[in-house]
């Protein structure tokens, strides 16, 4: 007689635990840095060589610090939307090792929640 239960415990096949191959490694920075305007956007490159990207509004921020941000020296990419009085803001940030493709990708999340606001 069964008993209908579904087995417990971990099960798997070896095909399913093969190794795989990850992106490793800062990447091009272009691939974020690209994704700006100067129509929208103002761009700063300090004494440092670190980029620091802000909205026309002032409520978004991007910074690339290629060397580590001061203060933070693992910290290399930083975004940040500044909230309203309503709601608060948030931050995002990544290593100095992160691909540059993954902290894209973030950004073109956040770049795609942002709407222009219509005045009444």
């Amino acid at each position: 007689m069964s008993s209908g239960l579904a087995r417990q415990g971990f099960a798997t096949t070896v095909s399913a635990l093969r190794l795989r191959e990850w992106r490793l490694g800062p990447g091009q920075p272009a691939a974020v840095l690209d994704q700006f305007t100067d129509e929208d956007f103002a761009f700063v490159v300090d004494d440092r060589g670190d980029v620091h990207i802000r909205s026309r509004d002032g409520r978004f921020y991007l910074g690339w610090f290629p060397q580590g941000r001061p203060g933070g020296p693992d910290e290399g990419w930083k975004i940040a939307v500044s909230g309203t009085a309503e709601e608060a803001g948030y931050n995002v940030s990544f290593t100095v090792m992160t691909p540059a493709e993954v902290v894209a990708a973030a950004v073109t999340a956040v770049l795609g929640t942002s709407r222009p606001l219509t005045c009444a």
